[in-house]
């Protein structure tokens, strides 16, 4: 195995490295980029639609594939207008929005609060990080945790605007939410100034018009949401399936918000794709699904391999208007921790409100209580967007090896890499190509393959390596006289010989998705 040095990069230049590689490679482009682009809006590339799908594959396969009472519908963008009056978000999807006079610049007023708390978390954590250096084995952290004054002083400060911002928001009172702002002395990252407007509510969805929705109204809605498709059709599956509580629907789509906000690449965009799951529970019953579907979501994300420590829970402190429980499972972006995947106990609330605007029944009869009720519901959403940026943050590393050159490397997982394989004869005679192309032609059948004969082998390599192939198989002279290649691993660089017989089955077991979906069972 080669020696390699990862690249030390500040979050900045990580992040900005990483934007500027997945246009270069083909996995996302800026939207009418021609045009001069649309904000927050992008394209998926070649190698990035490839990547996307894999993401939605293993999630539906985990979700659908591997659970008995859960399975999949495919549901409508566009709905009937009443639905989103029904569910809350007409009068209560808003985010709190401040604009600073100097800068011009808009911000969300609850991400203002929430980045100052980050900092007094940091300061803990360094206190935290500091003393475990020092004591080594024989710290206990969680004694530290609650007799360090330091820590417990910052804490405190935590705790009290915590609870002063969730009181604020509860009650609507956007007054006190720009005064926690200037108590704070929070400052525009752009201006450094303090001079805030007022706080206010903006509404994030998108309508439109249609021909004749109902004799009342014709204006409709883009859904913001995934989840209101899976309600609506709720007896529906339920019927057909002969489903029994528990279970679970499933779905991924678009979804669209007009994020006033939007920044950060792909992790906020106007339009963008959710992965849902509604799993309907008995009453009484949905705070044990809650915390079991929290677990089984966090070992899911365990499941690619990036380390646990880059995962968290963060409860939220406040709850939107339909649940009793609700936490998010951030990742470590180079921006920080950020929501990846929302959990929430959604109660009876979507059901119950669709049966007084529709004016049918949404009930279960459960057959061994022999009574008819209203299901509670846990939900588990998680960014297909944000899922795909949390890949290419932890996949790009910058690498000195032991010669002092450098390579670029994505180091995607293999089962959900775009190319799994790419076939690189060594030279464009002697019969290198045609062996080349019966390789193709047997292992395309089953995954996606690169085929290149174009520059030397090294820069092939390094091409290969940036792109994310997993393996390349180099053909040479050699192989025409004893059916053997070269299969060189992205990751460790390492290569070896092997039959081209064998070939078909050594690359099925290592891409394979087969034995990535066991590990969750």
């Amino acid at each position: 195995m080669s020696t390699t040095t990862t690249k030390k990069l500040s979050s900045e230049e990580l992040f900005k490295n990483i934007i500027s590689h997945a246009k270069e490679y083909g996995y996302v482009f800026q939207s009418s980029e021609i045009y001069d682009g649309l904000s927050a809006v992008y394209d998926y590339g070649q190698q990035g639609v490839e990547l996307k799908k894999n993401l939605r594959d293993y999630w539906w396969r985990a979700m659908v594939q591997l659970n008995e009472n859960i399975v999949g519908i495919d549901t409508a963008i566009f709905m009937h207008p009443t639905i989103w009056k029904a569910s809350g978000h007409v009068d209560a999807f808003n985010d709190p929005l401040v604009d600073n006079k100097d800068s011009k610049k808009r911000y969300r007023a609850d991400v203002l609060i929430e980045d100052y708390l980050a900092k007094i978390e940091a300061k803990i954590e360094k206190e935290v990080s500091k003393s475990r250096e020092r004591f080594g084995e024989t710290f206990d952290e969680a004694l530290f945790r609650s007799t360090n004054p330091r820590v417990l002083e910052n804490q405190k400060k935590i705790d009290e605007i915590n609870d002063r911002f969730k009181a604020a928001l509860n009650a609507n009172d956007l007054v006190d939410v720009k005064q926690i702002i200037l108590d704070l002395e929070i400052v525009c990252p752009i201006s450094g100034t303090r001079n805030w407007t007022d706080v206010r509510q903006f509404n994030l969805m998108f309508s439109t018009q249609v021909g004749s929705v109902s004799e009342e109204a014709n204006t409709i809605y883009l859904r913001p949401e995934t989840a209101q498709g899976i309600f609506v059709n709720f007896l529906n599956v339920q019927k057909t399936g002969r489903m029994k509580i528990p279970f679970g629907i499933a779905q991924t789509g678009k979804a669209f918000r007009n994020e006033i906000v939007a920044r950060q690449f792909i992790f906020r965009m106007r339009e963008f794709e959710q992965m849902e799951m509604q799993y309907f529970v008995k009453p009484g019953t949905e705070m044990e699904w809650y915390h079991l579907w929290k677990e089984k979501r966090l070992n899911w994300h365990h499941s690619l391999g990036f380390g646990t420590d880059k995962y968290r829970f963060h409860d939220h402190l406040k709850l939107a208007h339909y649940a009793n429980a609700a936490a998010d499972i951030e990742f470590e972006f180079p921006f920080g921790f950020k929501e990846l995947e929302g959990i929430h106990s959604r109660t009876d609330f979507d059901l119950s409100s669709h049966e007084k605007f529709s004016g049918k029944k949404l009930q279960y009869f459960d057959s061994e209580e022999n009574k008819n009720y209203v299901p509670y519901v846990v939900e588990t959403s998680v960014g297909l967007d944000r899922l795909f940026l949390s890949v290419l943050s932890q996949a790009y590393a910058e690498e000195i090896l032991e010669d002092g050159s450098t390579r670029v490397v994505m180091r995607i997982p293999a089962f959900l890499a775009p190319y799994k394989v790419a076939v690189l004869p060594l030279m464009r005679k002697d019969g290198l190509p045609e062996k080349g192309r019966e390789i193709m032609d047997i292992l395309k059948l089953e995954h996606l393959c690169i085929y290149e004969e174009k520059d030397a082998i090294g820069k092939r390599y390094r091409r290969m390596d940036a792109i994310g192939v997993p393996y390349c198989i180099t053909i040479d002279h050699q192989s025409l006289e004893d059916n053997t290649v070269t299969l060189r691993d992205r990751d460790t660089m390492e290569q070896e010989r092997v039959n081209i017989d064998q070939l078909e089955k050594i690359i099925d077991d290592k891409v394979s998705l087969k034995k990535q979906l066991k590990k969750l069972m």
